[in-house]
């Protein structure tokens, strides 16, 4: 099967190495992942967060995600190696259904300003009926008289 699944793999490592191990830790399993024919999409240091209990006398733990593609069998290695470093506390690997979605731009300012025109636009719309609009209606209304007129005059 040459079809290229996505995956996305969160670690945790201990919180007490030093920033520097972290990188190297990250570019290792980066490195490792490519030699064994995966393609690395994205690569983040989450950072240092609170665990929900307690993992190897550890409360808290470095969080790194990393999505990568690739055809499965890279998976079983590069777990294997996770399992066997003392730095890596816990290790999770899921399959994606597709490719990450790209993130947003997000500048406060101007979507903030942009809604406020589109509400404006909107207010302004709802005040002013269209011409088009209300002779529309005046059809409309004269349309459904017009059967009652001629069942009045028939009878």
């Amino acid at each position: 099967m040459t079809d290229q699944i996505f995956y996305e793999t969160m670690y945790i490592l201990r919180p007490d190495i030093a920033e520097d191990e972290v990188t190297n830790h990250i570019d290792k399993y980066n490195k490792l992942l490519e030699e064994l024919g995966g393609k690395i999409l994205d690569s983040q240091m989450r950072g240092k967060r609170r665990l929900a209990y307690q993992i190897a006398k550890h409360r808290e733990g470095i969080y790194v995600q990393l999505s990568h593609q690739g055809d499965g069998q890279h998976i079983y290695k590069i777990e294997k190696a996770m399992r066997l470093s003392e730095d890596v506390i816990r290790y999770l690997t899921v399959k994606q259904e597709g490719p990450l979605p790209t993130p947003r731009s997000s500048s406060k300012g101007s979507n903030q300003s942009e809604k406020k025109e589109i509400e404006n636009i909107d207010s302004t719309n709802k005040l002013e009926p269209k011409e088009d609009e209300t002779n529309d209606k005046k059809k409309a209304t004269s349309e459904s008289q017009s059967p009652q007129v001629k069942e009045s005059q028939k009878s």
